[in-house]
């Protein structure tokens, strides 16, 4: 398994924000995000091949109890078939006493994972690259409702919206109607930012949608502390 970078920081992101974890991320995704941070994990053969066991190892240098697994895109191969190893991986880790965060765009369900946390990021339109992407239909190897599906039955999960403007709210009514019943306590808003700056200036048009429709407010401390810095 490729692996672009281990390291010790905060979740920024989601119902464990603010909780020391070791990071993961696991090389390669196909998705190309336009407002990607971790563009440096895009290539399948970016950084460093581990095995599984490896990789706990590496894991077990900190002493925390929380480990993220992320991308890229964790969850697929180039093929968007499931990444080789992934599964022996999780069932390691959670061998040796770890809390499993998955962070996932939701393209491909894989069953039999040791998980205590998917987070699922359905990527909208704002996503796609181009200028602007609004209304245009969505793309069904960014976004497949099925897989989504399937991960939200069987594991414990959030789903996290990342929100460019208040345009988007209308594609995210639209793609939770379609999952079906969601708890809207396990549903966030997250403003699309690279910088403190940009998450200060987009979060009230956020909070106002998260009052409107009654989801949840997603904070995204990494930026707020750090901008767009690698490793933290």
């Amino acid at each position: 398994m490729h692996v672009s970078e281990m390291f010790y920081s905060l979740q920024g992101e989601g119902m464990l924000a603010g909780t020391p974890s070791v990071f993961v991320r696991l090389a390669g995704c196909t998705l190309r995000c336009r407002w990607c941070d971790t563009k440096y994990a895009w290539d399948f053969s970016a950084g460093q091949d581990y095995e599984p066991a490896r990789i706990v190892e590496e894991v077990n240098r900190w002493s925390c109890p929380f480990v993220v697994l992320t991308g890229g895109e964790p969850m697929t191969g180039p093929d968007f078939s499931a990444r080789p190893g992934l599964i022996d991986l999780t069932h390691r880790l959670k061998k040796s006493g770890r809390h499993i965060t998955i962070e996932t765009a939701g393209v491909l369900f894989v069953p039999d994972l040791a998980c205590d946390l998917m987070s699922i990021s359905p990527k909208l339109a704002n996503s796609a690259p181009g200028p602007d992407s609004h209304g245009k239909d969505r793309d069904p190897v960014r976004f497949d409702v099925e897989a989504v599906r399937r991960l939200i039955g069987a594991y414990p999960h959030q789903l996290k919206f990342v929100v460019e403007s208040a345009q988007d709210i209308a594609e995210i009514r639209e793609v939770l109607d379609d999952l079906g019943p969601v708890s809207p306590e396990r549903v966030m808003l997250m403003p699309q930012a690279a910088t403190a700056e940009q998450l200060k200036s987009r979060s009230g048009v956020v909070a106002d949608l998260c009052k409107e429709t009654g989801l949840r407010f997603g904070p995204r401390l990494h930026i707020q502390l750090w901008g767009a810095r690698r490793g933290v």
